[in-house]
């Protein structure tokens, strides 16, 4: 079968022929239908990741169909369609007996610690307790990125920052995963304020309706505006791309007993970014971490696709061929003017 490679972290990925996957005893091998392309693929790709080694193949944001089922595996057999959450939890840990799998200590992940999904063929582990079934009247494309952003999106905003009607939500980052933030609180009767340098990004949140704040050329000046913009500040902020100056704006743009959900990754030189905590203290604000979804998470974000108040299909931009993949997963990083879901159709 054929795949994307990353040989050298920062470096150009390759389009080659690999062995198929051999079947996990508990899990199931997948031909892949749909991929997204999502920024924890380009920081995996930099090496941000210590989980990280290379050779490795990209790609967990997945939809597609089962064709191997492991001989332990109960609930799935070939011709089940089916997404994956991007934490495959172990399912025994006392994390997944409390029904807390995405924060399993024992996770695997495809494209991270096992070859992913930019690739014809990809092997799913932990079958039973990891994989859920597919609503028939989802397409490919869109149901591709429930697999992360939108579904960590969700669970953010609803498990976190508990969103109410009327709230005032900020989202910083409108990239793929802003975007998904700003559709589910606008669903949720929030109104959702969103920061971005790119003026693409701005005009793709304000399509989806939320009012857009560019950032000044001081921090102080960014959260002077969103607070205006939201009344005296957010009931709820979310940080969706990750760095110290979108974390520190995410958080100094709440108002008194706010909540921060930090949804965008911190890496590498990263990962011990400082925050205003003297305000955290004094205003009683929330901080809460978000990894993903578990699947149990999934039927309510299925009701609410399919019933139609949340149409993943114009979070898409573009889609691409496995041959254009490395290119889009390079573009991650540098590309402001695509700010939406790119989709990889192998």
């Amino acid at each position: 079968m054929f795949a994307v490679v990353v040989h050298q972290f920062g470096q150009r990925p390759s389009v080659e022929p690999i062995d198929e996957p051999a079947c996990p005893p508990d899990g199931v091998v997948v031909q892949v239908e749909a991929t997204g392309v999502c920024r924890s693929d380009w920081h995996a790709w930099c090496g941000h990741d210590p989980a990280v080694t290379v050779p490795f193949v990209p790609g967990h944001e997945l939809v597609g169909t089962v064709v191997q089922a492991g001989p332990y595996v109960r609930r799935w057999a070939p011709g089940s369609r089916v997404i994956v959450p991007s934490v495959c939890a172990c399912g025994t840990c006392p994390a997944c007996a409390a029904g807390q799998q995405q924060v399993c200590p024992y996770q695997r992940q495809p494209g991270f610690t096992d070859d992913g999904a930019f690739a014809e063929l990809v092997a799913l582990h932990h079958a039973d307790t990891n994989l859920v079934s597919v609503p028939p009247q989802l397409e490919s494309v869109p149901a591709a990125a429930l697999g992360c952003r939108v579904a960590t999106a969700f669970r953010a905003l609803h498990t976190h920052g508990c969103v109410r009607p009327y709230e005032e939500v900020v989202v910083v980052g409108a990239g793929g995963a802003g975007l998904a933030a700003v559709m589910i609180a606008q669903a949720a009767n929030a109104h959702v304020v969103a920061v971005d340098p790119s003026q693409a990004a701005r005009e793709a949140a304000a399509a989806l309706g939320a009012d857009v704040v560019e950032p000044g050329d001081s921090p102080e000046e960014t959260v002077l505006a969103v607070t205006a913009a939201t009344n005296g500040g957010a009931h709820v902020s979310l940080d969706a791309l990750g760095s110290p100056q979108t974390a520190a704006t995410s958080l100094l743009s709440l108002r008194r007993r706010g909540r921060h959900v930090q949804m965008g990754l911190l890496l590498a030189e990263d990962a011990w970014t400082p925050l205003p905590m003297a305000r955290v203290i004094a205003w009683e604000l929330e901080l809460y971490g978000t990894h993903g979804v578990s699947a149990r998470d999934y039927p309510a974000l299925f009701t609410a696709v399919t019933s139609g108040k949340l149409d993943p299909s114009r979070l898409i931009t573009r889609t691409v061929t496995l041959d254009q993949a490395p290119d889009a997963l390079v573009a991650v990083g540098t590309d402001p003017h695509d700010p939406g879901i790119t989709v990889v159709v192998p």
